[in-house]
């Protein structure tokens, strides 16, 4: 039985994402390994482009990382490493896009077309639910001509 435990335990620990990050990139300052790791998690590998560089073994992940330890012991801020990597790869490389008037777009497109669709399809049944006017009203001279016409069946 402590067999088949220990053996369920060590399949539940394989399932666990292995961190690609290399021990001979590990920074020495625990501080700025910690600062390091936080960036790397939230700039995207543009091989795999659904993982973030500190989980990828692509080597373009791996020199991402390289360089965000550079410039972290260097002294740049965080801010100034996203920076740095964005004017080199753009805003994709951001796995959480900042907030520009691009991503305002790419977000409320979606909410506006919704708002404009539904306003169009109330009016519509507004319109369709309004009684329509009944027939006018017949004038003197075609009343006059109507019975004429009756008399003549």
């Amino acid at each position: 039985m402590i067999r088949k435990l220990a053996l369920a335990f060590f399949l539940m620990l394989s399932a666990l994402p292995a961190l690609a990050v290399n021990p001979d990139e590990i920074l020495a300052d625990p501080a700025l390994e910690a600062r390091a790791r936080k960036i790397s998690a939230e700039l995207r590998c543009m091989v795999c482009q659904n993982q973030s560089i500190d989980d990828s073994n692509a080597e373009l992940a791996k020199d991402l990382r390289v360089l965000v330890r550079e410039r972290l012991t260097r002294g740049d801020t965080d801010e100034q490493v996203f920076d740095y990597v964005v004017s080199r790869y753009g805003e994709f490389v951001l796995l959480k896009p900042r907030f520009s008037l691009k991503t305002a777009l790419l977000w409320g497109a979606p909410a506006a077309l919704l708002l404009i669709g539904g306003t169009i399809l109330l009016a519509a049944a507004l319109r369709r639910s309004r009684p329509t006017p009944g027939p006018a009203p017949l004038s003197p001279e075609e009343e006059a001509r109507l019975k004429e016409l009756m008399r003549e069946e």
